[in-house]
């Protein structure tokens, strides 16, 4: 089986000088007010279709999907406080962060008793801004820095959200690369936070990047890209695609890979399925994959790994949800992502997309004995070397492994090293004509 993607030295020139325009995309994505529903989706969308071949798809408010309806379709226009003065200490232009998603239509003065109430901070970390939600219930609020909290004055306050609650749409974008064989992978990110860079504009510009990688190329594979809301959207399309969920054979959900962290990728429900094993062989800058198990509580894998669909979808992170200071905060901004690790993030998928699309069978077609190696240049001319290099035990692993009983992943799990190391000593091995690919047929 021929690798369908260019050789790896291609890919890593590419993912070298990918990182400013991956930064460029999600810092144009950043001030985007995005929710569950609304204009901020669409405005994404249209964003990321500059790019890619991307299709919207809108359901309409009221439609059940499962056991949820899609609520009414949320904008805001503006929103702010005044003081009694007439000043503007809290303004929505400044940070879409300050008002509660799906905040309801407000306008009043209140006292400052009352409008505490309202107000939502991070008292451990009080020069931050908090991202807070509503998205099912009817209130409103707004969320301040804590030390912002603490000057304010009594007396009374002019409070204005001028949002919308209506009739409209959930909105959310798909992308199909079209491989030979029918079968797919599905890469996923979520659409619906506002202004937080690592979650999730990172996996947005992310994989936008390659699927622009992708487009023109052969690949055995098709991969779909699925850009929707967290939760409600994946449920959406999950109930509008159950006909075709047996054609998906793995799957990733990409968040928070624009930050120094990890590698961490958190295994599917099955926690034995290809895409499970393979990503315990990629690493990131040679930094090794921290695998975790399965929990049902993360972004939209629990739903693709519900027990009605069970799918192979695995959780794809630099730092994990939850676990760094900027999370869900005023500091998740474009300062926290860089360039250099939105490309290794980039090389990270490309990396897996390599190891999808190249892992065959390999047969030792010298099998009694080792084959002697330096006479055609795939060993040191020197001996008596203390230890082996990494190249020289990958070709050692895969000819005492070839055996037709081992595919590459098989022999990389086997040998305990990174999928790409047993890859290319396998290519060269085939190419010195000492392996032959007897995958089986693909129809």
């Amino acid at each position: 089986m021929d690798s369908a993607l260019p050789p790896r030295p291609n890919l890593a020139e590419n993912s070298e000088s990918i990182g400013p325009a991956i930064y460029a995309l999600a810092s144009r994505l950043f001030p985007i007010c995005r929710s569950i529903t609304g204009n901020g989706v669409r405005e994404t969308i249209n964003i990321l279709r500059e790019h890619i071949d991307l299709e919207l798809h809108q359901v309409a408010t009221g439609t059940q999907v499962f056991d949820w309806v899609i609520p009414p379709e949320w904008n805001i226009r503006d929103a702010y406080i005044k003081d009694a003065a007439g000043r503007k200490i809290v303004d929505f232009a400044r940070s879409n962060l300050h008002v509660m998603s799906y905040s309801r239509n407000v306008r009043q003065v209140m006292p400052l008793s009352e409008l505490k109430s309202h107000i939502y901070t991070l008292p451990a970390q009080p020069d931050l801004i908090p991202y807070k939600t509503a998205y099912y219930i009817d209130d409103w609020a707004f969320c301040l820095s804590h030390s912002q909290l603490l000057e304010l004055q009594d007396g009374d306050y002019e409070v204005v959200i001028d949002s919308t609650k209506s009739d409209g749409h959930l909105s959310y974008g798909e992308y199909l690369h079209r491989g030979t064989s029918g079968r797919e992978v599905l890469l996923s990110a979520h659409i619906c936070h506002p202004s937080l860079a690592n979650d999730n504009c990172s996996g947005l510009a992310v994989l936008t990047s390659l699927a622009q990688l992708l487009r023109g190329r052969k690949t055995r594979y098709s991969y779909r890209f699925l850009f929707a809301p967290g939760t409600i959207g994946s449920l959406t399309w999950l109930s509008r695609n159950e006909d075709r969920l047996g054609n998906i054979d793995h799957g990733l959900v990409v968040s928070c890979v624009g930050d120094e962290g990890g590698p961490i990728y958190k295994k599917s429900r099955r926690g034995n399925a290809i895409i499970d094993r393979l990503m315990a062989r990629i690493s990131c800058n040679e930094t090794p994959m921290t695998v975790q198990n399965f929990s049902p509580y993360g972004y939209d894998e629990r739903q693709f790994c519900s027990p009605g669909f069970n799918m192979s979808v695995g959780l794809l992170q630099r730092s994990a949800f939850g676990t760094f200071a900027e999370y869900h905060t005023s500091a998740d901004n474009l300062d926290f992502i860089r360039p250099e690790h939105l490309a290794s993030s980039f090389r990270m998928l490309t990396d897996v997309i390599d190891a999808l699309e190249g892992n065959w069978t390999p047969l030792n077609l010298s099998p009694k004995g080792e084959p002697q190696l330096g006479k055609r240049g795939l060993f040191s001319p020197v001996g008596g070397h203390k230890t082996n290099s990494t190249k020289t035990m990958a070709y050692l692993w895969v000819l005492n492994l070839a055996d037709g009983n081992h595919s590459l992943l098989d022999i990389a799990e086997r040998a305990d090293m990174v999928f790409s190391e047993i890859a290319e000593a396998a290519g060269r091995l085939r190419d010195a004509g000492l392996l032959a690919d007897i995958s089986p047929a693909e129809n």
